[in-house]
């Protein structure tokens, strides 16, 4: 992985980290908004400009890439090196709880 890049995701914004999350499984942005939503429920809410401001910047850096257009509706899916960021951010944000909540147990992501 080019240090460059670890450099600029690592760590990850929360809305970049739920966009690249959601690209686990091929989406379009507006399929992303509706889950990021979802998820949060309703306390994260990504606006079009951000969304397709992060897309195009994921896109070009590789770690998603696009899958073909749909209704108009571009999907992604996240890219091997886009599946290695998210682990990395994963893994950061399971240490950071646990350091913060010794007497717990891990949380899964």
């Amino acid at each position: 992985m080019e240090e460059r890049v670890r450099k600029i995701y690592i760590p990850m914004t929360e809305t970049g980290f739920y966009i690249l999350y959601c690209l686990q499984q091929e989406q379009h942005g507006y399929g992303i908004s509706r889950q990021v939503k979802k998820m949060t429920g309703g306390e994260v809410v990504i606006s079009p400009g951000t969304m397709y401001g992060t897309l195009s910047k994921m896109e070009r850096d590789g770690l998603i890439s696009f899958v073909r257009e749909e209704e108009k509706r571009k999907i992604y899916c996240a890219t091997d090196l886009g599946r290695q960021i998210l682990d990395i951010e994963i893994r950061r944000i399971e240490r950071l709880y646990q350091n913060t909540h010794p007497d717990r147990e891990s949380v899964s992501i």
